[in-house]
């Protein structure tokens, strides 16, 4: 894919289904899930439930649409949900990955979103993402200005800072960035070999360890991290990310883009980038009109502190409606 080249949407219909899933439970019975054809032979997954202005949420790594169980039911009563699993993850399409890793830079994996939205009809809408989502989430306002209202992102600094601040620190406590670049195929087959494991080292290990995830959570977590394709998807993510991505990033600040719509950024005070970054900083050198702060958890902020996520961004994600 050229870097410069930002596609169009394509126009598809929502197919929803009423099958039984593994992580049902989790949600209330009215989040119908429905899959999405974003492009010949790839489908996006995603679950819908609530009513009023349309609000999309976006999943990280390893994990998928389940991260926002705990803060769904409040969501929901303000909000119309989306909640996709992104390309590579959960029940989305995990397509084999371009050479340049195109086909999973967040630029493509943000055309998926979109075309998710415009097939329920949404043409314009508010964001909420996490970790990788989030990224993907900062592609979309970049390239689709018009779509996104505000912004909201949780616990990260955007990508091209993050790498080119690098640190030992930073290199020792996401290790996982630069072994899924590896080439193809040693990540995927190490991960492959014990895909439950994967999930266990890289979110045990984290501040908060297990005790922070519902355990049917977790479950759908490992479950969907041995689908087949599904290291493969994840490993194309951080190929893409470290690579066309970055071309991407680079061409906006040459350009001297920047973010115009409200973003708010919301970190962990125990985790990672909060030691590492300074991600308020970080944000204004890319957007416009930057606020945001703190949250008393580490990365995982959705699932470790679900109550403060949401005093802090209902009143946010609420303006002007």
């Amino acid at each position: 894919m050229n870097a410069t080249a930002t596609p169009s949407p394509t126009s598809a219909s929502a197919d929803f289904v009423t099958a039984p899933h593994p992580a049902d439970a989790l949600f209330p019975q009215e989040a119908r899930r429905f899959f999405v054809e974003v492009e010949p032979g790839v489908r996006s997954h995603a679950r819908v439930c609530g009513e009023g202005p349309p609000l999309l949420l976006i999943h990280g790594h390893p994990q998928t649409l389940a991260i926002w169980h705990r803060v769904l039911p409040a969501l929901a009563a303000r909000f119309t949900v989306v909640m996709p699993d992104l390309r590579g993850y959960g029940d989305s399409s995990k397509p084999a990955g371009d050479a340049d890793h195109g086909n999973y830079s967040k630029r493509r994996m943000a055309l998926d979103l979109v075309a998710v939205m415009a097939a329920l009809g949404h043409g314009r809408f508010r964001v909420l993402a996490h970790d990788r989502g989030a990224r993907v989430a900062h592609r979309m306002a970049a390239d689709h200005p018009e779509r996104v209202e505000r912004l909201a992102l949780l616990d990260i600094a955007p990508t091209l800072a993050m790498y080119e601040q690098t640190t030992e620190a930073f290199a020792r406590a996401y290790w996982h960035w630069f072994f899924l670049i590896q080439p193809s195929p040693m990540p995927e087959r190490l991960i492959e070999a014990d895909p439950a494991a994967y999930a266990l080292d890289v979110m045990g290990r984290r501040h908060a360890g297990l005790a922070a995830f519902d355990a049917r959570a977790f479950s759908e977590y490992q479950r969907a991290l041995a689908l087949p394709g599904a290291a493969h998807g994840m490993c194309e993510d951080y190929r893409a990310a470290a690579g066309i991505d970055l071309e991407h990033d680079r061409l906006d600040r040459d350009a001297g883009v920047k973010l115009a719509m409200p973003l708010r950024v919301y970190w962990g005070a125990q985790g990672v980038v909060a030691k590492c970054f300074d991600p308020l900083k970080e944000w204004r050198r890319v957007a416009s009109d930057v606020s945001g702060e703190a949250l008393p958890c580490g990365h995982y902020i959705p699932e470790e502190a679900p109550e403060a996520l949401l005093e802090a961004v209902m009143p946010f994600l609420s303006e002007g409606l």
